[in-house]
């Protein structure tokens, strides 16, 4: 009897998700104001991170930009400085903890706290698993997964503090399915860990912090220059346009969505991970339940 019991909850919850999803495909949420907030955009030097500023500081929003690259940090900070609001430039290395939290320290003493925190940075080798030196491999899960936990874990007290904040995951489609070994691995991390950040927010009623989750296909941005991409999926799905792209995502981001996927095709690829994640839940119970049976 517990069986089907656990077989129709796994069925209802399927269908919220879906159908909470057609309905905020369909109805047009209202948007928040983010004008006079505080936003750190990390990579703001690349070509998604520029596009993102300058989003941003169209709804009036003052920004901290953190890149690796100090030329090209400065240019979107003189690119967004046109639109009127307060910039401060910092040049950091993701890759480097320490980094991490000193320039966090640097920014709450020279600039404020952050209330809008986007973790857009993000690095690929694009090489097979053998041939990829592992210098390569342990950046792009250092920059892609592990910088997560530590741009969180500098600024989420501050906003626990008042329980008021929005953290801005970008993560990828690729995520949700494999085709670059470290991209993919560093993006599945990112996915989970975003997951159980917003479990663990639920979970301390901090209603008043926000998550997004933004997954996008492959971004025609020149990052995934040289890589090998499936055949059928080039010609299926082909590269965004990066405007595109940061434009559907602040339509998530100011409508408080926990999730988007852009294309919405690749809403089949999340499902079918849930899909499978709920059936090992599923097989997990039940062989959890014959293990007590036997004992």
């Amino acid at each position: 009897m517990s069986v089907i019991v656990d077989l129709l909850l796994m069925l209802i919850h399927l269908s919220y998700s879906i159908l909470h999803a057609v309905i905020q495909t369909f109805l047009r949420p209202r948007l928040k104001c983010i004008e006079g907030e505080l936003c750190l955009i990390t990579g703001a030097g690349g070509a998604l991170g520029r596009l993102f500023a300058q989003e941003f500081a169209k709804e009036g929003a003052h920004l901290v930009l953190w890149d690796c690259n100090t030329a090209a940090n400065e240019q979107t900070a003189k690119v967004v400085r046109e639109l009127g609001v307060q910039v401060h430039t910092y040049t950091v290395d993701l890759s480097k903890r320490q980094n991490i939290y000193e320039t966090a320290d640097r920014v709450r003493a020279e600039v404020g706290e952050v209330s809008f925190l986007v973790n857009n940075a993000g690095v690929v080798a694009g090489r097979r698993l053998l041939d990829c030196p592992d210098e390569l491999l342990e950046r792009t899960l250092l920059v892609n997964c592990h910088a997560l936990f530590w741009m969180t874990k500098a600024f989420l007290p501050q906003m626990k503090a008042k329980n008021h904040g929005h953290i801005v995951t970008i993560a990828s489609a690729l995520g949700l399915f494999s085709t670059a070994c470290d991209y993919c691995a560093s993006k599945f991390g990112a996915v989970g860990f975003h997951e159980s950040l917003t479990h663990e927010l639920l979970a301390e009623d901090m209603d008043g912090i926000k998550t997004t989750l933004v997954c996008p296909y492959i971004v025609d941005t020149g990052m995934f220059a040289g890589c090998e991409i499936r055949k059928e999926l080039r010609s299926l799905i082909p590269p965004l346009e990066p405007l595109y792209t940061v434009q559907q995502s602040m339509k998530a981001i100011l409508a408080e969505q926990q999730m988007i996927c852009i294309p919405r095709l690749m809403y089949i690829a999340f499902l079918t991970r849930k899909q499978r994640l709920d059936n090992k839940k599923f097989k997990g119970n039940m062989q959890q339940k014959n293990i007590m049976h036997y004992v």
